[in-house]
């Protein structure tokens, strides 16, 4: 599906294929909920019930559909949902660039976060009904009211906000420590982002308690989305900083383990 985007619009559409795939996989990642058992109390009857007579003959209830968990099939999906909302958005928020936002404060109005509401409305409209129906099949949307306006807005809302942060940041300084991989999955076809193993935040306690030294504190990690934002899900800063503070010492989590295994069989395919 990659092959419908233009060529000046590839770099953008991978950002955006990237941070629509950080909710999608966080929550089909999510062990499904047990329903707790359900037990019948049985009336001993000599007589049969009629009730219990209906109840047998009616149809079952047909199940909606499951969640694509196989890796290749998550990835096709994810290609499918980024490349229709992709190809619905406006050509000036499908082209944005830092350079392009700098030089045009119009632009800058029409994209500055939070998202005004008309703007978002407008974006909203225009996302394809067949892409609604199928992330509300999939629980992707929580929302009850089976309706886009409402339903959209909390999933859509932080995917458009990560895009255009990510579109509109200027290139990252040259730096020695940056890996052509994410050091935790290991995938190699995928936007990095630099993870502080010492959180920012936490850098006066740090030294206060003598955890580490002032030169160790702007050690970074090279790690995609998805694995950035599920080791933000695993700990606090404090914790991260006092107690997963490297790669290795991440790496030997065993949620963190679970989830490396897993996420790093979801590959794109190429255009």
């Amino acid at each position: 599906m990659a092959s419908m985007i233009p060529a000046d619009e590839q770099t953008n559409y991978e950002i955006f294929r990237d941070c629509v795939s950080e909710p999608v996989l966080r929550i089909l990642a999510a062990p499904p909920k047990k329903e707790p058992k359900k037990r019948r109390r049985e009336k001993k009857s000599k007589k049969p019930s009629k009730t219990t007579d209906v109840k047998q003959d009616s149809e079952p209830e047909p199940e909606p559909p499951s969640p694509p968990n196989d890796a290749e099939d998550l990835s096709e999906f994810i290609e499918y949902l980024s490349t229709d909302i992709f190809t619905s958005l406006p050509p000036s928020l499908r082209t944005l660039t830092h350079a392009l936002s700098t030089a045009s404060p119009s632009l800058q109005s029409t994209y500055a976060l939070p998202l005004p509401p008309s703007t978002l409305s407008s974006i909203i409209a225009a996302v394809p009904v067949s892409t609604t129906d199928s992330l509300t099949s999939y629980a992707l949307l929580t929302s009850p009211h089976h309706n886009p306006a409402v339903d959209l807005p909390p999933f859509l809302g932080p995917i458009l906000a990560a895009y255009i942060t990510t579109a509109t940041t200027p290139p990252p300084p040259p730096s020695t420590t940056r890996t052509d991989a994410c050091e935790l999955c290991e995938r190699d076809w995928i936007p990095t982002t630099y993870h502080h193993l010492i959180p920012k935040s936490t850098h006066a306690r740090v030294l206060k308690r003598g955890w580490h030294r002032a030169e160790e504190l702007g050690r970074v990690a090279w790690l995609c989305r998805a694995c950035h934002s599920f080791v933000h899900r695993c700990a606090g800063n404090e914790e991260l900083a006092r107690e997963w503070y490297t790669v290795e010492l991440l790496r030997g989590r065993e949620d963190v383990g679970n989830w490396v295994k897993w996420v790093g069989r979801v590959r794109w395919k190429k255009s």
